[in-house]
């Protein structure tokens, strides 16, 4: 019986759309009125993602969404082993994202395509990434999974639940949650430029 990590899984991935929806709307934007802020707030939303999704979100699929079902759906393999793949690729794509942030804000305009062009290559293939998960692994997984599968799926994603996708406030992260919720345009955020 699925029940509550498909549906934190599901807002997680609809918080991560978001937050990328919201990064890359920002960059096309441009800098407005603030350098400053324009890099803070992008540099805390690629923190963000490379602190949530890719370590906690991914590390609890790969540790305990994937081998249950490579094990009651063998024929998934080859999905699970591209998107395993991704996860390795997710880390380090976000890495060279914030790398390519510095050099734009360090160097100058010459450096500003280099990093547009990365990130709209990360937005698609997270975007991507996320819709193979949805539409190939979750309606196995809902179908197949015994309880105890659900039960220690339910007690990770609950320990350790995203709050921007409705987890509980952490303090250690208030800041940054601050931060990209007020000088992020919506849907993240309500800042205005």
């Amino acid at each position: 019986m699925a029940g509550t990590a498909l549906r934190i899984i599901r807002d997680e991935h609809v918080a991560i759309a978001a937050m990328l929806r919201s990064l890359e709307m920002l960059v096309l934007r441009g800098r407005g009125r603030s350098r400053d802020r324009f890099f803070d707030t992008v540099r805390a939303m690629l923190f963000y993602l490379d602190e949530f999704p890719e370590k906690r979100h991914h590390r609890i699929e790969s540790e305990l969404l994937f081998p249950p079902l490579v094990r009651c759906a063998p024929e998934l393999l080859p999905v699970i082993e591209r998107l395993e793949i991704d996860h390795g690729a997710g880390e380090s794509k976000v890495r060279e994202l914030q790398h390519l942030l510095l050099a734009w804000e360090i160097v100058g305009a010459s450096r500003k395509e280099a990093f547009c062009q990365a990130l709209h290559e990360y937005v698609r293939f997270y975007l991507e990434h996320m819709q193979v998960e949805e539409k190939q692994l979750l309606p196995t997984a809902q179908a197949k999974f015994s309880p105890q599968d659900w039960e220690k799926l339910d007690a990770a994603f609950v320990a350790g639940l995203d709050p921007l996708a409705g987890g509980p406030r952490d303090p250690v992260y208030d800041d940054l949650f601050t931060r990209i919720v007020t000088q992020t345009p919506a849907p993240i955020g309500v800042g205005d430029d």
